[in-house]
This record gives C-alpha cells, sequence and structure tokens, in this order.
C-alpha cells in the first residue's frame, strides 16, 4: 500500500502509511476483555438495521484512519442492512460479498467477550456501496447485534458501536483490510434511529425522532471521480483538515444552538437552510468539490424548486432530499434537472431490530 502525505496547513506536513493487514489482526477490545462472559444460545438470530445519510464532519483533525471520531452529524433511512447469525463450534462461515471486514469485526467481537467457537453468517445489505449511504458501517451493525444475541446478549448496544467504531476497516482488492474513516454517526442512527450529533471519540451527545411525516428521495448526480479507499483518503486528510482548522468552531456552533432547536420544534425548513450553510464550510465543502462545482448547482437547483432539505450524504456523490413533496412530484422536479430518483423512502425513527429464533 502506498504512503499518503497529509498537509494541513504550511507547518503541518506528515506521512501515513496506509498499511493493509489480515482480518482478525490489528484488533481492538476496548478494555472489555475479562468484564463479559459470553453465553452462546440455540438457533439463528436475525439482526435488521437501517442505513444511514452522513450530513458532515465537525472536524477532520480529530480522526484519521484507525482513530475514530471527528464528530458529526445523521439520521437513518428506511433502507435495511440484514445479518442472520448462529453460534457453531469453530471457524468463521461467511456468506456475504464482503467476507473480510465481516470476519475481522467478528474476530474482534469474539476476542472482546471471551468466546472461543465459531459463527455461521448470512447476510445482506442495500446494495448502493460507496456512494454516501453507509454501507460499510450498516453491516457492521447488524453483524454487531446478531453476534451478540446468538452469545445471550453480552454487550450493550453502546459497546457494540464502539467495538465498531475501533475496528473500522475496508477491504482491499488483495482480501486485506485496512483501517477506515469512522464519526461514529453510522452505527449510532443505525443502532437507535432517527437523527443524532456526535462528538469526538464516537460519544453519542444527541439523538431525537426525526422528519416522522416526511418523505426523502435519494439521487446521485454523475461524478467521475472515486470516494472509496485512497481517493477518500487524500480527500479528507490534506484539503478537508484545513478548512476545518477554519470552520470546525462556526459548524459546532451552528449544530448547538440553531440546528437542534430547529429539530426540537420539527421546523424542517430551518433545519435545510442550516445545512445549506454547511455544505460551503469546513471539510463538506472539500467533500462536494471533490465532484466538481456541477454538484453545487444540482443541490442548488433542488433548493430552487422548493425543496426543503436538500445535502450530500458523506463523501457522496448521493444527495437525500427531504421534503414533503410526492414521489409524482419528485420525478417531475428532478427530470428537469436531469437526475433520477435513486431510492424512494422515509425516515427510521426505530433502529436496529433482532429477531430470535423461532
Amino acid at each position: 500500500m502506498p504512503t499518503m502525505k497529509i498537509r494541513g496547513g504550511d507547518l503541518d506536513l506528515v506521512e501515513y502509511e496506509f498499511m493493509a493487514f489480515a482480518p482478525g489482526e490489528e484488533i481492538r477490545t476496548c478494555d472489555l476483555e475479562g468484564t463479559v462472559t459470553p453465553s452462546p444460545q440455540k438457533g439463528t438470530f436475525t439482526a435488521i438495521a437501517p442505513a444511514r445519510i452522513h450530513l458532515t464532519v465537525f472536524d477532520m483533525n480529530r480522526f484519521a484512519p484507525g482513530h475514530p471520531g471527528g464528530g458529526g452529524l445523521g439520521f437513518a433511512l428506511k433502507l435495511y442492512c440484514e445479518a442472520k447469525i448462529a453460534c457453531q463450534p469453530e471457524g468463521i462461515a461467511i456468506n456475504h460479498p464482503r467476507e473480510a471486514i465481516i470476519r475481522h469485526f467478528l474476530i474482534a467481537f469474539s476476542k472482546a467477550v471471551g468466546y472461543t467457537g465459531g459463527f455461521s453468517v448470512t447476510a445482506a445489505d442495500h446494495g448502493k456501496e460507496h456512494v454516501g449511504l453507509g454501507s460499510t458501517s450498516t453491516l457492521l451493525t447488524v453483524v454487531g447485534h446478531a453476534a451478540n444475541a446468538a452469545l445471550g446478549s453480552p454487550l450493550t448496544a453502546d459497546q457494540i458501536r464502539m467495538l465498531i467504531g475501533n475496528n473500522y476497516v475496508e477491504e482491499t482488492d488483495t482480501g486485506d483490510v485496512v483501517y477506515g474513516f469512522e464519526t461514529g454517526v453510522g452505527p449510532a442512527v443505525s443502532t437507535h434511529g432517527g437523527i443524532g450529533v456526535m462528538g469526538d471519540c464516537l460519544t453519542l451527545v444527541y439523538h431525537h425522532s426525526f422528519a416522522e411525516d416526511k418523505n426523502v428521495y435519494i439521487v446521485i448526480p454523475p461524478s467521475g471521480v472515486s470516494s472509496a479507499g485512497e481517493h477518500e483518503f487524500d480527500l479528507l486528510m490534506t484539503k478537508a483538515r484545513t478548512l476545518d482548522y477554519r470552520d470546525r468552531e462556526l459548524k459546532s456552533y451552528m449544530m448547538l444552538m440553531d440546528f437542534i432547536p430547529a429539530v426540537e420544534r420539527g421546523d424542517l425548513k430551518a433545519m435545510g437552510d442550516i445545512m445549506w450553510e454547511i455544505e460551503f464550510r469546513g471539510s463538506k465543502r472539500a467533500e462536494v468539490e471533490h465532484h466538481s462545482f456541477a454538484l453545487y448547482e444540482y443541490m442548488s437547483r433542488l433548493r430552487e424548486a422548493g425543496l426543503e432539505f436538500v445535502a450530500m450524504s458523506s463523501v457522496g456523490p448521493a444527495v437525500a432530499i427531504i421534503t414533503d413533496r410526492t414521489e409524482e412530484e419528485m420525478q417531475a422536479i428532478v427530470q428537469q434537472i436531469g437526475l433520477e430518483i435513486a431510492v424512494t423512502t422515509e425516515i427510521d425513527n426505530e433502529g436496529v431490530k433482532v429477531i430470535p429464533p423461532a
């Protein structure tokens, strides 16, 4: 893997060796070893969790691959991943294309809870990978909760998401894994539903039900650039860090003083206006510009059409629209702009569900 250079300012140039390792290496147990006892259960346990929209990171300078944090804002969607897990005497059998990340997390989970047996895993995700909908974090959330239930629930929901955040990886072409970027927004809102505000170190600062009677539409504007792997690293650890040095205090202030009060009173238009301001601030600006200024034009035209809430998710290019408009009305709007609706859904305000064996 290459060595990536990170520039955060005139006197801030460091090198990061983008090291890959085999699933099961570089495990972090979050000091859980010896504190809980697994109790393997009979049968197959199913976990279903919603995907997420990650609206913004608060400070890119507070996280890096292998160092979760940075704070953030996001909400859960009625777009689901599922995992079915049963205990077995030994070995980990996985039926899912992203075997490496599942294997790595289950090894970490087993070590953390003191489990020496194996698992049989069948998982299915929402099929929208690396476009800003949290495919990795949602998949790990359902795997974590299904495995936890299969072992008699030794961990709390917050302990599971801490394990996910500290062992968050992405797979390589060779079947190895590398540390990924993780703010904790995905596992938090996939676990609890609704909208969540994260502080540093995976801390859930605020959680609330969100836009319960609204529709959510996802459009994926054309983009010729990647939002994964080395491309994501180069984006997030260079220009994005520099811009967050300038705007992190403003973004945090807007969350505390403007966005959270708007959520409390259910004012979707005010929330949309605040998010539109954030789209031009700090690391969010770097993420949008990564796909060219055309993405700003698409979002601006959607707002000019009267849509209340328009925001790009994560490093994009998926754009989430929250509105009262019907699908028929939305189709007419997006077709005029040259876009298509990729997903029509709603906010999930319930979060992960675990189903025991029948």
